[in-house]
């Protein structure tokens, strides 16, 4: 019998060999939580579950929480599901429209306009996506998950946000932590981690149980896009990014 513990995961396919190893591996006994990113926070301010997966640049606003295990969601290189499009230049870009279920994403598109662009962009609140079917010129777009996909190819640019982190910095870049509120015990801890190894080694099997099972790009991108490990070098970025600090906050709408 696993150890109970109630658990917020992110609902993007990035997260599904995690799922698969909370459910499989044997340590835990969980009740798991879907939502996007920006819900896990809130359910883990309010107590609702013990251990959750959040976007990175939240982790250190949070006072009742610590980062644990050796796992995130990072990259190395392209990762696909976090990108601004446009069909302007993003030298040219007057407005970016932002997508909201990420602060860490959101905040990366700040630190990349101001070091990297050299732009200074009005940003706003993209609360509904079919803004993009019919973009003005000066307008880009920063969308996330899985839903990119679904994008890949229709706007005449698309500035992968790893891969321009990477470009400016040289280092790796991480979305989203694994945090436990403080005072868990540590045996939770350990049976997280063993469940997301467990998961990590067997992203195949993950994705056949999961409703990306027919998806073509699946394996690809949890294997090539998206690195799992926590290391040293991502350690060493995350503090880069917190340093930086959260800069954006999106206006609803230009008035």
């Amino acid at each position: 019998m696993g150890i109970n513990a109630k658990i917020a995961a992110i609902s993007y396919l990035n997260t599904i060999p995690f799922v698969y190893g909370i459910r499989h591996e044997g340590s835990l006994c969980a009740e798991l939580l879907f939502a996007p990113p920006s819900e896990n926070v809130r359910q883990f301010i309010e107590g609702k579950v013990d251990l959750a997966l959040i976007p990175a640049a939240v982790a250190p606003t949070l006072n009742n929480a610590e980062i644990i295990t050796d796992y995130c969601i990072g990259a190395v290189g392209a990762v696909r599901t976090v990108v601004i499009v446009s069909n302007t230049p993003i030298e040219s870009v007057e407005r970016i429209w932002l997508d909201a279920h990420s602060r860490t994403s959101v905040q990366l598109s700040g630190y990349l306009a101001k070091h990297r662009w050299k732009i200074s962009p009005q940003w706003l609140s993209m609360e509904d996506y079919s803004i993009m079917e019919s973009p003005q010129p000066g307008d880009a777009f920063l969308i996330i998950g899985d839903k990119c996909f679904n994008y890949e190819g229709r706007f005449t640019y698309t500035y992968d946000l790893a891969e321009e982190w990477i470009a400016q910095t040289h280092l790796p870049f991480v979305f989203a932590v694994w945090v436990a509120r403080k005072g868990l015990s540590y045996d939770v801890h350990d049976a997280l981690e063993r469940a997301l190894t467990y998961g990590v080694e067997h992203t195949y099997e993950a994705i056949l149980e999961s409703e990306y099972a027919e998806r073509e790009y699946a394996y690809e991108y949890l294997t090539c896009n998206i690195d799992f490990l926590f290391d040293s070098q991502k350690h060493k970025a995350l503090k880069k990014f917190w340093d930086f600090g959260l800069k954006v906050e999106p206006k609803v709408n230009p008035g």
